[in-house]
């Protein structure tokens, strides 16, 4: 290593680097958010049948597993289904489309106003935004 230089476990991630560093925080926590989803889904079903077997009552453990299954193939859908990428690209366009009409509102007060820095700040990060 030179003198001079920064060793590469050192250097701080480019601005791209952390956005995708995020995209992929996201992604992961989708997804472990399914498995636990499908881990309590499966040990609920089987605890029920078990209970519906011993009861020797009609079967009625199926109609849980039908519209509980049905919620967590959506799930999987959403977390592994083409239409994931389709709602985040949506979802990207949109906030980009959002920021570019608001940036405006950023920078210039209303006609007739003292000036001040726009958007003036409320509590909790909210922001007056001109409409």
């Amino acid at each position: 290593m030179q003198q001079g230089t920064v060793p590469e476990s050192t250097r701080s991630p480019a601005p791209r680097d952390d956005e995708r560093l995020a995209e992929v925080r996201r992604r992961v926590a989708a997804i472990k958010g399914f498995y636990i989803h499908l881990i309590v889904f499966v040990a609920v079903i089987v605890s029920l049948a078990l209970l519906n077997a011993a009861s020797g009552d009609p079967w009625w453990v199926q109609w849980v597993l039908l519209g509980w299954g049905i919620g967590v193939l959506a799930h999987a859908l959403a977390v592994f289904g083409r239409g994931s990428k389709l709602v985040s690209e949506w979802g990207k366009r949109k906030i980009k489309g959002c920021w570019k009409r608001n940036e405006p509102a950023r920078t210039r007060p209303h006609k007739g106003t003292p000036k001040r820095q726009w958007p003036l700040p409320l509590q909790h990060g909210h922001f007056i935004a001109r409409v």
